[in-house]
């Protein structure tokens, strides 16, 4: 699972007012614009391409604040 992958999804689904090239992989996506529900479009389209399902433990702002938490959230689900 790549970085770049979760930068591409972000990049077309969350509507940021940040371009993702200028995020850090720490940088927090709701100060890049990233909205409620611009993350219901990103989850969906990351459980698309990494073939997984966030449980509802997981549906929480802290797990889609940065692309670092997208990896982690993601590596832990793919185990």
């Amino acid at each position: 699972m790549s970085e770049s992958a979760i930068r591409s999804i972000l990049e077309q689904h969350g509507r940021l007012s940040t371009p993702v090239t200028e995020l850090e992989a720490a940088s927090d996506l709701y100060n890049a614009g990233l909205t409620s529900l611009a993350t219901v479009g990103l989850m969906l389209a990351l459980e698309d391409e990494f073939d997984i399902e966030f449980p509802d433990a997981m549906l929480s702002r802290q797990t889609f604040s940065s692309i670092e938490a997208i990896q982690d959230a993601i590596e832990e689900l793919q185990g």
